[in-house]
């Protein structure tokens, strides 16, 4: 059983049932993530021999991929805890890495991310944090704007003004540090609403020098180096995924759906062409984060490039798919009958998910003629 199939076999089995309920509830789903920890998932990109099971970025796209299928808030949440580890094993000292390695092991503890910023929002390398230095430390002071898996996770990856002037660096805040504080009610997503997305609010936090994450001022080389493809590739998976559901949410309902006289929507040549639309966008979505996983996989040198076009195509055939779902949903869709609403929804938060749509497409730009990007 690969990675993909195992996980839509958990997916299936735990998160379908629930999967209206979270997006109702609009709270971070424990109980899963309970059940991916226990089942193993957090251990997935250790190294095997630090007792993990050496997986590869491709297994992080298709698991992403799969579990999104059922649910996108659970495999955006995932993908932030498989891209702040990597960061760590990438970078990170020893002690740190082998703390943290350790806890995920025998605690299945989670990590996240914690970038977004209120002012300069998708430009996240840009941080606003307040840093105090010291002698073996360092004090953190600030808000970041909104941050998944929020009381969830125990680990949270900040980005930070260097103490090397004009650079940024990783730094890794515990959850339990004394200062650490989340702002709930502020979660109000319109998509997305079970990934407890909110303000993480930082009051004179103190962090030992073992919690950096390499050498001064490396951050926003981490960044681009590491974060960057975990994180774009994942978000491509996440919204493939979401457009498998979107699909089968489409057929579903246009083969159901009967008239007096026993033809269902399906056999109607209008809704013949939405649905081949939509399952044109989808496979083609699906097809191309798999090239790019598989490229990032092999270190092919236009991998990047890739990565951040299947992400940029998979946001917008997501939002395009859901529109052409609700078309042959109709009244039904617009009315919560069946889930194409709820998938509209999560489908929209895709575009300005940091780095955006419209920042990728221009670095996209800039890549393909041989310029530089931030």
């Amino acid at each position: 059983m690969n990675s993909f199939e195992r996980a839509r076999e958990f997916a299936k089995k735990y998160i379908d049932p629930v999967a209206k309920q979270l997006d109702e509830e609009a709270k971070f789903p424990k109980e899963i993530f309970d059940k991916l920890g226990e089942e193993g998932f957090f251990k997935v990109m250790i190294p095997k021999e630090m007792g993990g099971e050496g997986g590869t970025i491709k297994d992080h796209s298709q698991i992403c991929m799969a579990l999104a299928e059922s649910c996108a808030s659970v495999g955006l949440c995932y993908m932030m805890h498989n891209v702040a580890l990597m960061c760590i094993l990438a970078n990170g000292n020893d002690e740190l890495k082998n703390k943290i390695v350790k806890e995920i092991l025998e605690e299945r503890k989670l990590c996240a991310l914690a970038y977004s910023e209120f002012g300069t929002g998708t430009h996240f390398y840009i941080p606003e944090m307040g840093i105090e230095h010291k002698d073996g430390s360092c004090v953190l002071n600030g808000s970041k704007s909104m941050v998944t898996s929020a009381e969830y996770a125990s680990y949270y990856l900040v980005l930070v003004p260097s103490k090397k002037e004009g650079e940024i660096d990783n730094w890794v805040v515990p959850i339990d540090k004394e200062g650490v504080h989340f702002e709930m009610q502020a979660w109000q997503g319109m998509g997305m609403r079970s990934n407890a997305s909110c303000p993480m609010v930082l009051k004179d936090v103190e962090l030992e020098d073992m919690y950096r994450i390499g050498e001064w001022g490396s951050g926003q080389a981490q960044v681009f180096s590491v974060v960057a493809p975990y994180f774009i590739l994942g978000l491509a998976s996440v919204y493939s995924g979401l457009g498998k559901a979107i699909s089968t949410a489409a057929n579903e309902h246009a083969m159901k759906r009967k008239y007096p006289t026993g033809q269902s929507l399906s056999n109607i040549e209008t809704v013949q062409i939405h649905l081949a639309k939509i399952y044109n966008r989808t496979h083609a979505a699906e097809a191309f984060t798999k090239l790019a996983a598989e490229k990032a996989e092999r270190g092919d040198a236009d991998a990047v490039v890739d990565i951040i076009a299947a992400r940029v195509n998979a946001s917008e055939a997501a939002i395009e798919t859901s529109i052409d779902a609700m078309r042959v949903a109709g009244g039904k869709g617009y009315n919560k009958q069946n889930p194409i609403e709820k998938y509209m929804r999560d489908a929209y938060a895709s575009q300005i998910m940091a780095p955006s749509v419209d920042v990728l497409t221009i670095w996209l730009g800039k890549l393909i003629t041989d310029q530089p990007i931030p």
